[in-house]
């Protein structure tokens, strides 16, 4: 009998891409089940008025699709907040596909998404951190690893793609820095601070060759039997060390990133520095942590003036 094509089955080239997106943003976002199904409500009705228009891909030259779509979502009775939410659904989708490399820019990048819709990220407290950190049992290998990789991941403020593809001659022990390939293949350097060196010293020196046992690998964090981390392997241990640190704030890889960003600017760090540390090509992209800062010098106000 035979077995049926993808063509049988109807399953398109956005249908395939939607669903490489999917699985990304879970993993490397870790967004929850109510994200996900807004997401995929509003990149399904995107891909409606693409079929609707004949157009049976994407594209770098899909800026005026993507304002067309907008329009008619206007003229549907779609609020602005709703609008800009569809906006920041296409803008991840979109960015997702420029660093797969599937198209060659962001067509949606130069559209303006309404103060409305944005939202600040989440952002833990210096003791939530340190608390998180001081979790894993850094005389066994794994809690050695998984020691080393969360120290990174807050000090140099990782995406955790770019965390799992360290390689050991990316880092510089003595010179206390790291050496990232983030999107688009660009390249950065990142300080990594004492406690980051300290602990990635004794991953290299102690839990990696016991990981790694005979087998021989060029990338920093290593699973058992020598074999590369992945995104999944790494956000599920951060999640039970959440747990076993008493933190109740949901927590991905991307909730240190956030925080190393908000904790440098909350200690007067500037925002063109940080936006080199992040690896932002746009400075705007970096203003969002501002808004974190501005808070959390509010409410240190509030409590601390005598007329607060």
């Amino acid at each position: 009998m035979p077995t049926k094509s993808d063509s049988d089955l109807k399953v398109t080239p956005l249908d395939r891409l939607a669903d490489r997106y999917y699985n990304y943003i879970l993993v490397e976002k870790g967004l929850s089940k109510k994200t996900l199904s807004s997401y995929s409500r509003d990149l399904s009705r995107y891909f409606d008025y693409l079929r609707q228009q004949h157009i049976s891909n994407v594209s770098s030259e899909d800026t005026p699709v993507i304002m067309k779509h907008l329009i008619k979502l206007r003229s549907e009775g779609l609020n602005a907040k709703s609008r800009s939410r569809h906006l920041v659904t296409l803008r991840g989708f979109y960015r997702f596909l420029v660093q797969e490399k599937v198209i060659d820019h962001d067509p949606a990048r130069i559209i303006d998404l309404p103060k409305s819709g944005l939202k600040l990220p989440d952002v833990f407290s210096v003791e939530e951190i340190n608390s998180l950190l001081s979790v894993p049992d850094t005389d066994k290998p794994l809690g050695n690893r998984d020691a080393a990789m969360m120290e990174l991941l807050y000090a140099a403020g990782l995406r955790v793609s770019e965390l799992i593809n360290v390689k050991l001659q990316d880092v510089n022990l003595e010179a206390c820095f790291v050496r990232v390939l983030g999107k688009g293949s660009k390249e950065r350097i990142v300080p990594i601070g004492l406690h980051a060196r300290e602990k990635i010293d004794d991953f290299i020196k102690s839990g990696r060759p016991l990981l790694l046992k005979k087998h021989i690998s060029k990338f920093l964090f290593v699973a058992r039997a020598g074999k590369p981390m992945t995104r999944q392997g790494f956000w599920k241990r951060l999640k039970e060390y959440a747990l076993r640190a008493g933190i109740k704030k949901k927590i991905t890889p991307h909730s240190l990133r956030h925080s190393f960003a908000s904790h440098l600017l909350e200690g007067g760090a500037d925002l063109r520095s940080v936006q080199i540390m992040l690896g932002h090509v746009d400075i705007s992209t970096t203003q969002i942590y501002t808004h974190v800062a501005r808070e959390h010098l509010r409410q240190m106000h509030t409590k601390f003036h005598p007329r607060g």
